[in-house]
């Protein structure tokens, strides 16, 4: 299974089958009273050197709602490691952190040896996992692939009024009582896709218990381009550097574009491309072929593209406890902008609003796709008839202060790079390192990212 992005987890299905904003709110308020704590401390399954507990958090911080969730979290090291505490936190939304303890341990030994790595489940995800079949179903763990409107609210009806406690910020004050129950004054973050947009929202939200940040494939901090333009039109670069690489002497970025007019398979191609560029980011994989796939397909000969489509958009099978599409949905409705406005816009409206803003995008900028390929894709989709809900609240501050890595592959589709280089250059102490040939989630994928990250934290 892929690491840490909820594109990167359809990859094991793709394999399998292949093979065969205005004035600045205050922050939600963490739990009043007591001190939060971490109950039944017991040593996590397979894990005996590393604690798992419990943070018990409310499910409407306003008291409105009633109800509690519990979070498992995970806890490695000492509490007087020498360098503090390392929060990591994983992607989606809809992963768990802590069944990847392990894998980071072996990723970042170095840094580890100074840090306490803290690792959890946020809400929604893991053993308390929003669990919506039919939506699981379609869409497995793909962010591009569509699912049905009725998929869709068949989830939201599931949810009821808790829909509205899956936003960023709900996660944002769950994290700040992780903290006050761990005892720690601040601490260094480490989030990896949507992980970089949670990591973001806490440092503008709580800036002074922030050390240091570290934000690998960056979702940007006002949230994610819906429409996908930024990824679409990167992918032309991305074809063509792959086939300057293998010498392959035809145009692959003209082919795909020949293929999706003549096929209208822009989705399937495009949500190919995405998974690609995380588990083949160079695009050499000879089991998958795909610059070879697209040549013949526009010479005529589909059945080779058409089978890495059809393999790659299979849904993944994983439960809800791996990764909840429900609560993917849930979060990304209530975080994002869209062309209708936000989660309380009507629902009414927005398919108008939708198309209009698919008329405005310049042809030049999605290609080699069709700009109807950006809205036809599986984010404005899921949340298109996505009942009107509570928005997330947006953090108090607009720029990070602390030093801040940023990492980013330049293959990556989920998150491309040019979304990393807008973020630094508008955060005073932050250092882009771009990773030739790397696509998403570099420190799990690239040893490149991992040892850049590893020297950022023990500067």
């Amino acid at each position: 299974m892929t690491f840490l992005t909820r594109a990167g987890t359809a990859a094991a299905a793709a394999l399998t089958a292949i093979a065969c904003l205005g004035a600045a709110p205050a922050p939600y308020p963490s739990v009043p009273g007591a001190r939060p704590a971490l109950t039944d401390p017991r040593p996590c399954p397979g894990q005996t050197d590393v604690t798992c507990a419990d943070l018990t958090v409310p499910l409407d911080r306003t008291g409105a709602v009633p109800g509690t969730l519990k979070l498992r979290t995970a806890v490695f090291g000492t509490a007087d490691a020498p360098r503090g505490t390392l929060l990591f936190l994983t992607g989606g939304p809809g992963q768990p952190g802590v069944p990847y303890v392990q894998r980071i341990r072996e990723r970042l030994p170095e840094a580890l040896a100074q840090y306490r790595l803290v690792m959890i489940d946020q809400r929604g995800t893991g053993d308390g996992a929003v669990d919506c079949p039919e939506l699981q179903r379609q869409v497995g763990s793909s962010d591009t692939a569509a699912p049905t409107p009725g998929a869709v609210t068949a989830c939201a009806e599931h949810l009821g009024v808790k829909r509205n406690f899956y936003t960023t910020a709900d996660t944002v004050a769950d994290l700040e009582d992780l903290r006050r129950a761990l005892g720690v004054g601040s601490w260094t973050l480490d989030g990896v896709s949507y992980g970089t947009f949670t990591a973001g929202q806490y440092a503008l939200t709580h800036p002074h218990r922030v050390r240091k940040l570290v934000l690998d494939s960056v979702v940007p901090l006002d949230g994610a381009g819906v429409l996908y333009e930024d990824a679409l039109g990167h992918s032309a670069q991305v074809l063509r550097t792959a086939c300057r690489e293998q010498g392959c002497r035809f145009d692959p970025a003209r082919d795909l574009a020949t293929v999706v007019r003549r096929d209208g398979n822009g989705v399937g191609v495009f949500n190919l491309l995405v998974i690609a560029s995380i588990i083949d980011p160079k695009l050499d994989n000879p089991r998958f072929g795909i610059l070879g796939a697209i040549h013949a397909s526009a010479s005529g000969d589909r059945a080779r593209l058409d089978g890495l489509v059809a393999g790659f958009s299979a849904p993944s099978d994983e439960p809800p406890a791996e990764f909840s599409s429900g609560l993917h949905a849930a979060t990304l409705c209530a975080d994002s902008r869209w062309p209708w406005g936000d989660a309380s816009a009507p629902v009414e409206g927005r398919e108008r609003a939708l198309n209009r803003a698919v008329r405005r995008i310049r042809p030049a900028a999605v290609w080699p796709f069709e700009r109807e390929t950006a809205g036809a894709q599986g984010i404005p989709r899921t949340c298109l008839p996505w009942p009107a809900s509570r928005p997330n609240r947006a953090a108090p501050r607009h720029t990070l202060t602390m030093p801040v890595l940023i990492l980013a592959g330049d293959r990556d589709l989920s998150t491309p790079v040019r979304w990393a280089r807008e973020l630094a250059a508008v955060t005073p102490r932050a250092e882009l390192v771009v990773l030739a040939g790397a696509g998403h989630s570099t420190q799990s994928r690239s040893d490149g990212g991992a040892r850049a990250a590893e020297k950022f934290l023990l500067r």
